[in-house]
């Protein structure tokens, strides 16, 4: 049987260099390169992306539009980690944790839109409280999240080491930053879409001078859980069963001690894994913070979108990942 050939258009980017650096040890298919020189002819992109089995784009929104528009071929499947298509109903969205039926469907599926990075946390760590019944969908959730700084692609990674003394040091040169303070993130449609949520969400990002961390915690006072009582030790369990079996999520049992000093959950212990970690913080009487970790690179992009190009073409979904 011939190997099925993976095409990464924005090969050079953040995300598609993860995507290659994870497939290049792979023996069980075969990634096409195009010239450096052909990158930007759009009639030799073409001729890639018909050509391969599976196509991954792995570029800004207008340009993932222009590259599907190359698509001619029927058998062509793609992955597009770009924003707009992920709450497309003609596109499956690339989060294969939300359901047993959901992962199916990716198996299945010819147009995956992967998920955003920050929408993994709040999606697995909510979803699962709303279907079960023991958190409210109308709470008014509040999101506050930051990620290191690869998350903004090339021109943000240049941004933050580009100074000589940032060089000199090994360090970033910008300390943490909010952003996106008027509420219009490009996440948050995804975020309230899968989330079950019924109220948009108050999402705060911020970027942070680590390369690829992520941490998304959202504190839930206790009246918005179904009864009162609800602790982390019913939420643990709920987020176990759902998640038994799913080899990509971790889950922080409450009764273990997980803070660095007793005190600290460190925004960069996933980073250069393609995991998310779910924990759960808090009392029953004044309310719980849900929390996600992960590699905004790994479980947050190249990860999951090749997590989903492997149960696209029938490997196993950890193939490469583990």
């Amino acid at each position: 049987m011939d190997k099925p050939t993976i095409y990464i258009d924005g090969q050079e980017g953040t995300t598609g260099l993860r995507i290659r650096e994870m497939l290049a040890p792979r023996d069980d298919l075969h990634v096409l390169l195009i010239p450096a020189e052909q990158r930007k002819d759009p009639s030799a992109r073409a001729e890639f992306l018909n050509r391969a089995d599976m196509s991954v784009l792995c570029l800004p929104d207008d340009a993932a539009a222009e590259a599907l528009a190359m698509i001619e071929n029927p058998d062509t499947k793609v992955i597009d980690t770009s924003t707009v298509r992920r709450i497309d109903p003609d596109w499956v969205y690339g989060l294969p944790e939300i359901s047993s039926e959901h992962k199916e469907r990716i198996c299945q599926a010819r147009r995956v839109a992967n998920c955003g990075c920050y929408p993994v946390s709040v999606i697995l760590a909510v979803r699962p409280l709303i279907e079960q019944g023991l958190l409210s969908p109308g709470a008014p959730l509040t999101i506050n999240a930051v990620s290191g700084y690869s998350g903004g692609g090339r021109l943000m990674v240049e941004d933050y080491t580009a100074a000589p003394e940032a060089k000199r040091k090994g360090d970033a040169r910008h300390p943490l930053c909010l952003y996106g303070l008027d509420g219009g993130h490009k996440h948050v449609p995804e975020i309230w879409q899968f989330s079950l949520c019924e109220k948009q969400p108050i999402f705060v990002p911020s970027v942070d001078h680590s390369f690829c961390g992520m941490v998304v915690s959202m504190p839930v006072p206790a009246e918005f859980f179904a009864k009162r009582g609800i602790g982390a030790k019913q939420v643990y369990e709920v987020w176990r069963s759902y998640y038994r079996d799913t080899p990509l999520v971790r889950l922080v049992d409450p009764m273990d001690e997980a803070l660095r000093d007793g005190k600290y959950l460190d925004l960069d212990a996933l980073s250069y894994s393609n995991f998310v970690e779910l924990s759960v913080w808090g009392d029953a009487e004044r309310g719980l913070i849900l929390v996600g970790r992960l590699d905004n690179l790994g479980k947050g992009a190249s990860g999951n979108a090749v997590q989903c190009l492997n149960l696209m073409l029938g490997f196993d979904e950890t193939a490469g990942l583990c």
